[in-house]
């Protein structure tokens, strides 16, 4: 972007309408907290601004000083020419109300268990006060381990990925909600590292994009770390590993909540046997799994 662009854009409104155009020109893929260009030019300028995100309409009119619009012209250029998600070029990004810390060690969170947690995993979970350990399994930025403590205030959460980068973003994002007394990041692959820890509750948003997926995915998604994507031909490479190796890890009436993709098709041709309950989020029913200790065992 040339110098003489800066001058010619003053206003808050300006530079929404000048990213959302450039956004749309450069034909964009919007799959990290947004859907479409108006809401992540919003999200990309507010964010870079220091402005709260519901704040838009305050400072449409608001005069943009030069080192801002350096800044902004920096960031929308780099969105644009290197597909770089904008979650990661404003070290933030949103679940909810909730916003987190990100960088490119860890995958851009986007869980549907984000929105089970805000309901306290109603009607599965009857008192949520009883819920005292769950583990969140792939946990990388740590967001739903957070989401979890936050949900079950006298639970003890565990914080586990195969990746220590993954864990000091998690560690960053547990301190910035004052929860390290109750959440404990822990270097694992899946399950291996947890022998005679058994929870109430057990989550995982696991890598889940299959063979031909990951070949397809658009630019945006290459900046992320392709391990926590694939999972080998058919998707469901650990989700294989937890319905083997959950059970052990479960209290008795422990419950195993795992977000799946694309995959429920698939999964249910493999386990035709498994009565898995498929929870309600706002995409449909096909996409998280919920099943009970006592289920997982009738069929091991």
């Amino acid at each position: 972007m040339s110098n003489h662009t800066h001058t010619e854009l003053f206003t808050l409104r300006d530079w929404l309408r000048f990213a959302v155009s450039r956004f749309n020109e450069a034909g964009l893929f919007f799959g990290h907290g947004t859907h479409n260009a108006y809401d992540e030019a919003a999200w990309l300028i507010l964010s870079a601004l220091h402005l709260p995100q519901n704040s838009l309409e305050n400072f449409l009119d608001a005069v943009v000083t030069s080192a801002e619009r350096k800044h902004l012209a920096h960031l929308i250029e780099r969105r644009v020419t290197e597909r770089i998600p904008t979650a990661y070029l404003v070290r933030e990004a949103w679940l909810g109300e909730f916003s987190f810390y990100v960088d490119e060690r860890v995958i851009v969170p986007r869980s549907f268990i984000a929105e089970l947690l805000a309901e306290q995993l109603a009607p599965w979970v009857e008192i949520p006060e009883e819920i005292a350990s769950a583990a969140d399994i792939c946990t990388g930025s740590g967001c739903l381990a957070v989401l979890a403590a936050l949900a079950f205030p006298n639970a003890e959460v565990d914080a586990i990925d195969i990746s220590d980068d993954a864990l000091a973003v998690a560690r960053r994002n547990i301190s910035d909600y004052g929860l390290d007394d109750r959440v404990h990041p822990i270097e694992s692959d899946m399950l291996t590292a947890l022998q005679g820890r058994r929870y109430d509750l057990i989550l995982c948003n696991p890598p889940y994009v299959n063979a031909p997926s990951m070949d397809a995915l658009p630019v945006e998604y290459r900046h992320e770390p392709q391990i926590a994507l694939a999972s080998g031909a058919d998707g469901l490479d650990h989700v294989r590993i937890l319905l083997r190796e959950a059970p052990a890890h479960l209290e008795g009436n422990g419950l195993l909540v795992v977000e799946i993709g694309h995959n429920r098709d698939v999964l249910e041709a493999a386990y035709p046997d498994l009565p898995f309950t498929w929870l309600e989020v706002s995409a449909g029913d096909g996409f998280v799994f919920l099943l009970s200790r006592e289920q997982l065992n009738l069929f091991q």
